[in-house]
């Protein structure tokens, strides 16, 4: 089995191409609605989540968070802190 081991604490839009993380929290200054909504999506503490793609000039952003790929602005990206995994 392969071990990952922990590099450092990002927020989701810090993340590059290709990158893995687990999502370890929302940010307090957030908007409530839009984690609400976030939750709906998948957007769930434990959960991989992997960059997959950067728009050309930098929003929006791709993500494959369990299975399918979602697009996030990157005002809504910095509201979810991800531990990056290698």
């Amino acid at each position: 089995m392969e071990e990952k081991r922990i590099n450092s604490i990002k927020t989701l839009n810090e993340l590059k191409n290709g990158e893995k993380g687990t999502i370890v929290s929302f940010s307090d200054r957030g908007d409530v609605e839009l984690k609400r909504h976030l939750l709906g999506m998948g957007f769930v503490k434990g959960s991989e989540i992997t960059l997959e793609k950067i728009a050309p000039l930098g929003d929006p952003i791709k993500f494959r968070l369990k299975g399918y790929s979602i697009c996030l602005r990157k005002n809504e990206a910095e509201n979810i802190k991800v531990e990056v995994l290698s």
